[in-house]
């Protein structure tokens, strides 16, 4: 449910656009609310299960998860569906790090990395799908379905959570660190605030920034004064957890972009149907689901360093050939080829990279590492819906300035563009020569995103090999 519900509503953003008659900007609230909440309380989340236990945190998390899905499903307003998302991204933050801890603390070492290569193929395969399951319900029942459908699921996870044996739970009764999850909240979300207001009203993103950097500072004073740190110093001494944690930073900022704005450019350029755009990635989804236990024993084999200099590799080699194609051409010949690719990349990052993780923390921070890193990984997806976005107004908005140059638009013509610029792809013009003008700066600019998510998977394959030691262990 919580790596679904991240990717599920991007086929739905075109839709939503249209239902809430809301800007581009607007309706990237919807994701940002999520990923804002999740981001910012997964550390709290993996310290309430190292305190109280991963099993009952889990499970509490699935009945705030299914109230908050219901809640989704019948709101009357973009602002209330904004707050439900923000209050699904309180409990995915529950759910999130207290699942894998439990599978750290019920396998013995020998076999752990093989299910946490399960668990962590099962979560990407999940956010692959996403998309898939959310474009096959909009086209066939509406958008409110896709958290309806979160409701057995919950119901389903509690179940057999309360078969699970008991969770870890730490003899450290210490506080819950409050001041420092506040601050990281109130810090990415006046970041998100300004990033996503810079694309129609700079004017309101200085202030933003400005109380981003304040909140920012709170935090790391908080942190330095806190008895129970949400950063334990004993993980960031770690070289292993900082190179991990340095890698995912860079390659989920990647795979967000292009499973953001991907979907957007298939169904308001390409014209497909909700549920053709999340079928496009059906080859990333077989090739996750066929090799994801596969994945799990490279580590064994390979050595982290290998594994995922490679696997990040791949990645960035798909994300280039997603650049080539522009508003023509068939599925087959464009975004097939790369999406495998894609897959098999992740395929090969996925379980490493966290085995990795929880492997370099002590038994007792596993709650704490686990936190962290999802921390990180939805972090990314935060910041690279806001910046890419953006980045993409701020091109699209150039290049159709060039384009229309050439255009001799009447007065009325020009004000039905500014009117529009806002809704970038989503703007339709009764002027073919225009449409085709704002179709074509729209591809242009999603070349771009695309082609800087392909840097950053191909730094973070830099950085797996600089940064993470050789494996003795590894077979030659």
């Amino acid at each position: 449910m919580a790596f679904i519900d991240g990717t599920v509503i991007n086929v739905a953003t075109a839709k939503l656009q249209i239902s809430f008659s809301a800007t581009a900007a607007e309706i990237q609230w919807v994701v940002e609310a999520y990923a804002l909440t999740l981001s910012a309380l997964l550390l709290l989340g993996g310290r309430l299960g190292d305190l109280y236990g991963h099993k009952r945190v889990f499970i509490l998390g699935n009945i705030l998860f299914a109230a908050s899905s219901l809640f989704c499903a019948i709101s009357g307003s973009l602002s209330e569906l904004v707050a439900a998302r923000a209050t699904q991204g309180v409990a995915a933050a529950m759910l999130v790090p207290c699942s894998l801890t439990l599978i750290t603390s019920t396998y013995p070492a020998e076999v752990r990395a093989r299910a946490i290569g399960i668990w962590s193929g099962s979560t990407a395969l999940m956010a692959a799908i996403g998309p898939f399951l959310g474009g096959w319900l909009i086209d066939h029942l509406s958008w409110t379905t896709v958290f309806y459908v979160n409701l057995p699921l919950a119901t389903i996870a509690t179940v057999y959570a309360s078969r699970v044996p008991g969770g870890h739970t730490s003899t450290d009764r210490g506080t819950l660190n409050w001041t420092s999850s506040i601050s990281m909240t109130a810090a990415f979300a006046a970041l998100t605030y300004s990033l996503l207001s810079a694309q129609n009203a700079p004017i309101h993103a200085i202030p933003a920034a400005i109380a981003s950097v304040g909140f920012f500072m709170l935090l790391i004073r908080c942190e330095r004064r806190a008895a129970t740190p949400l950063f334990p110093t004993t993980l960031l001494r770690s070289p292993g957890f900082l190179a991990a944690n340095t890698i995912t930073l860079f390659l989920y900022t990647a795979t967000s972009a292009v499973f953001y704005f991907l979907p957007l450019n298939l169904i308001q350029i390409h014209h497909y149907a909700a549920s053709e755009a999340g079928a496009a990635l059906a080859p990333m989804i077989l090739m996750l689901s066929v090799l994801s236990y596969w994945g799990g024993g490279l580590l064994a084999r390979f050595g982290a360093r290998r594994s995922l200099t490679v696997g990040s590799s791949i990645v960035s080699v798909a994300f280039f050939s997603m650049c080539l194609p522009g508003s023509e051409g068939s599925y087959w010949s464009t975004y097939f080829i790369p999406m495998l690719v894609f897959g098999l990349g992740m395929s090969i990052c996925v379980a490493p990279l966290t085995t990795t993780v929880m492997n370099s923390a002590p038994g007792h921070l596993t709650g704490a590492a686990s936190g962290i890193n999802n921390a990180i990984s939805r972090a990314a997806g935060l910041l690279a819906i806001a910046v890419f976005g953006l980045v993409l107004s701020k091109s699209f908005n150039s290049e159709l300035d060039s384009s229309l140059q050439t255009l001799k638009l009447s007065g009325a013509e020009q004000v039905e563009v500014d009117h529009q610029r806002p809704l970038l792809a989503g703007a339709r013009y009764a002027n073919p020569a225009i449409q085709r003008a704002s179709d074509a700066s729209f591809v242009a600019s999603f070349r771009l995103v695309i082609f800087m998510s392909a840097g950053l998977a191909l730094v973070s394959a830099i950085c797996a090999w600089s940064m993470l030691e050789r494996d003795p262990s590894s077979k030659r």
